[in-house]
């Protein structure tokens, strides 16, 4: 799949928003209000110091992803990413090459590391591309997450140094 990776600006708002209001409602895969607004949600993911990209294929946005720094002072070496995939997009690349081209930004950017806070054990399909690309679990938060189907479950933390 060919995609193109961009900063986003703000006509990509609806566009982000279409991905993460059925991923936000499904409650499944982020520690976010399943009824988070459209602002609120908006401030989430291009808000503070994050930077947001989309994926577009032949003028169609088919991902978003932030990324910023996991903490700021003696901890702003290590940066923590967001990853969302447009229903219609899941399982053809997208989460995949969204994550290689923000490895090679938070390298561009001087990070040392890599690391996600908060991964839902049960997302296993962002688990296998994680793992995949050489992110190790450096933590499991027992029950964690309280998924709406599943109950309580595990969420990850992964890192990968850079």
């Amino acid at each position: 799949m060919t995609l193109t990776i961009l900063s986003a600006t703000t006509d990509d708002h609806a566009a982000i928003w279409a991905i993460l209001k059925p991923i936000f409602r499904a409650g499944e895969t982020y520690a976010q209000p399943c009824d988070i607004s459209h602002d609120a949600a908006l401030a989430y993911w291009l808000g503070g110091i994050h930077t947001a990209f989309v994926a577009r294929q032949n003028g169609q946005t088919l991902g978003t992803y932030y990324i910023g720094p996991n903490q700021l002072g003696g901890g702003a070496h290590v940066c923590n990413c967001g990853f969302a995939t447009a229903e219609s997009a899941r399982g053809k690349g997208v989460a995949r090459a969204m994550l290689l081209h923000s490895l090679e930004t938070a390298r561009q950017q001087g990070f040392r590391a890599m690391q996600f806070n908060f991964v839902v054990a049960t997302n296993q399909a962002a688990l296998k591309i994680w793992f995949d690309n050489g992110f190790a679990e450096v933590g499991r938060l027992p029950g964690a997450f309280h998924h709406p189907r599943d109950g309580y479950v595990d969420a990850l933390v992964l890192y990968k140094c850079l």
